[in-house]
């Protein structure tokens, strides 16, 4: 196997693509950040893979923290170098990956942004049913912190993937992985009112397999989705950024608050390691605390 940086990462991509079923976006990220290295190790001379060593790998990561690269950012391009190299390696194109010994520059732990319960009813309940918008933008957002979707699940949800009378959601998350969620029945109730008034006005006669739809009968877009998320918060006094994955934080974290398994709640989030979903654990321990401090004589 032989090839010039180009054509080696178009080899790699397409075979990830295969292999492991990843969205668009996710190879976009990582083309990004093999193209970005390539440029890094071209101005240095090294023409391909096979004449790059860990002091190069080191240096590149030097590279990006001089560019203030947070740390977060450096262990994802760290990650889409690895995989590319573990791929040539597989593949004989060199001995081994320079990368096998590199550690992941130290993030820390960063917890997510949660909303507390009372936040998020204030939000939900800024989106009115007044208009086919209202309507569906509160049938939205029910469905994002009721199933904890990620934004693209939400907008590509497909109408044969809702079942009302069952009151379940049929989900493809990342990597095309399918997983079965339950639907509260306030976002059912809403979902029901949606579909059969509102959607059919935002369709103006149009056929549409999408759920969430915008005025021209077109899907929202994910960056819309962010805006509507924006506004509300803005209008519920919500002094804290938030975005769809906000409400994916609280569905896992209020889950866990009130008992729920850690299991469960990783197989409705769709993670395929558990030490993903953990995350939400020392959020749930920042929970206890606080309730600790607040009630207990001698905390």
């Amino acid at each position: 196997m032989s090839g010039s940086w180009e054509s080696l990462i178009d080899d790699y991509l397409a075979f990830v693509s295969v292999e492991k079923g990843l969205s668009p976006k996710t190879l976009e990220a990582y083309s990004s950040d093999l193209i970005e290295f390539t440029e890094f190790a071209l101005k240095r001379k090294l023409t391909s893979p096979n004449q790059v060593g860990t002091i190069h790998v080191i240096k590149w990561l030097k590279h990006l923290k001089a560019k203030q690269i947070s740390p977060v950012s450096a262990t994802r391009k760290l990650s889409s170098l690895r995989g590319f190299f573990r791929y040539l390696v597989m593949e004989g194109a060199i001995p081994a990956s320079p990368t096998s010994v590199i550690n992941n520059p130290r993030t820390g732990k960063t917890l997510p942004t949660v909303l507390s319960i009372q936040e998020v009813e204030r939000l939900l309940s800024q989106a009115q049913d007044t208009t086919p918008i209202g309507t569906r933008d509160r049938a939205m957002l029910e469905c994002l912190y009721s199933c904890g979707l990620r934004a693209s699940e939400a907008v590509n949800l497909l109408m044969n993937q809702i079942d009302l009378s069952s009151r379940f959601l049929k989900i493809v998350g990342k990597g095309n992985k399918e997983r079965i969620v339950p639907l509260g029945s306030e976002a059912a109730t809403w979902l029901d009112r949606y579909i059969k008034g509102a959607r059919p006005v935002l369709l103006k006669r149009r056929k549409s397999f999408y759920c969430f739809l915008g005025r021209g009968g077109k899907p929202i877009s994910r960056q819309r989705l962010w805006q509507i998320i924006k506004v509300y918060s803005l209008k519920a006094g919500i002094n804290q950024c938030v975005y769809p994955h906000v409400l994916r934080h609280s569905f896992a974290t209020h889950l866990l608050e009130g008992g729920a398994d850690l299991r469960v709640v990783q197989m409705l989030l769709g993670h395929s390691d558990i030490s993903t979903t953990q995350i939400y654990t020392h959020l749930d321990m920042s929970h206890l605390r606080q309730v600790h401090k607040r009630f207990h004589p001698r905390a």
